[in-house]
């Protein structure tokens, strides 16, 4: 039977994060090909959430998200980046941060609408921007140290640009964008009018000094910047689904509009609990970015053991590795033997490029696992260098 998905949604099939899951769960492999914790996250959280469902919280949220956890979040980013939000009109709560990027880009884009973003991306960004319409225009990232292309980022701007669709820290890189390549991005938003989205998910999970810049805290750029949160990845608890997302309340309402046709509201017990994390001291949130951090060492370093050509995130989950100096040709190809090979699943970045000669040999692995899990994967990556 032909398929009846409409024309523009051809081409986007099953995640490869739920392939390489599955792979995984089906051939006994260390999954360290999706990007979720095997630990829980801060007692203090968990706590909470046990609390509001026993207390009756099981029932929907208020549209825009409960009251005490829209306040939370505007005091988070009063605290942690002097920004002044309005909890009212300025924050909205979402089913995690695929539902905030997905009511934004729906919201704000008409079909024939440009879409600027950096490649690789988040799959999500491709689909929304498809659902919506609009076009895709990308510029490149390219390992290891994935700076701006200035030349490409200029191009894939016109006078049909809507949105530039950020990732700070980025995923799947490990980058940190600089404050010089946000100016830049900035500049060009402002000269050709459009509006940035920025997913800001991994902005606790920073490494070795280096400094998350949300871009609203930019000259000029809060009345044109959509900012996105997440409580699952700041708090290790993915499954809850709670996300954010905060800006000009004339923005934030027009992705209410959207969003309440999506899921309407979700979470609900969940939502408190996250309220009662961004509350947390500061050595809290230090933690859990220390603890991602140790893991990244780790698995780097099995990483290189196994001859590979490794660059250091300095954020988020996620390490990128090139598999070329064990003869790979083509990651996906060699993350579909990967199990056989050592027992370890990771996925081929290549699945995040419109261009794929940009990744062609690159592989994602995710470090928010145990030690000795990272343990365990690092040596039987390692093993992969080794004469047979």
């Amino acid at each position: 039977m032909d398929t009846q998905l409409i024309e523009r949604m051809q081409g986007f099939g099953a995640t490869i994060f739920g392939e390489m899951s599955a792979l995984a769960a089906r051939t006994g492999a260390i999954n360290l090909g999706q990007g979720f914790p095997d630990t829980d996250g801060p007692a203090e959280v968990l706590d909470a959430a046990r609390d509001a469902i026993a207390n009756g919280r099981n029932q929907y949220p208020p549209a825009r998200g409960i009251p005490e956890l829209r306040q939370a979040i505007a005091a988070h980013q009063r605290r942690f980046y002097d920004l002044t939000l309005d909890a009212d009109t300025q924050v909205l709560v979402t089913v995690g941060a695929t539902e905030a990027i997905a009511s934004a880009v729906l919201a704000l884009c008409e079909p024939g609408d440009e879409v600027v973003t950096f490649e690789p991306y988040y799959d999500s960004y491709a689909a929304t921007i498809a659902l919506a319409g609009a076009a895709r225009r990308t510029s490149p990232l390219r390992f290891p140290d994935f700076a701006i292309d200035e030349e490409s980022l200029r191009a894939a701007f016109s006078d049909r640009t809507r949105i530039v669709l950020l990732n700070t820290p980025h995923n799947p890189t490990g980058k940190v964008f600089t404050r010089a390549e946000l100016e830049l991005i900035a500049g060009l938003a402002r000269e050709h009018d459009a509006i940035v989205v920025t997913d800001e998910v991994y902005e606790h999970l920073v490494f070795d000094g280096f400094s998350h810049v949300p871009m609203a805290t930019l000259p000029g750029m809060f009345e044109r910047t959509l900012t996105i949160g997440s409580g699952g990845k700041t708090f290790s608890a993915t499954g809850w689904k709670v996300g954010w997302l905060s800006g000009p309340a004339e923005l934030v309402t027009a992705c209410a509009t959207v969003k309440q046709f999506l899921t309407y509201v979700g979470s609900g017990p969940f939502q408190p609990a996250v309220a009662t994390g961004l509350a947390l001291p500061d050595e809290v949130f230090a933690s859990v970015a220390g603890t991602l951090q140790a893991g990244r060492d780790i698995l780097t370093r099995g990483l290189r053991g196994a001859g590979l050509t490794v660059s250091q995130p300095q954020a988020t989950y996620f390490a990128i590795a090139d598999v070329s100096p064990l003869g790979a040709t083509d990651a996906l190809e060699f993350c579909w033997q990967l199990p056989e090979l050592a027992g370890v699943v990771g996925v081929p970045v290549s699945v995040f490029c419109d261009d794929p000669d940009l990744a062609r040999t690159l592989v994602r692995f995710a470090f928010c696992k145990r030690p000795e899990v990272l343990t365990e994967a690092a040596a039987r990556l390692a093993r992969l260098g080794s004469p047979a």
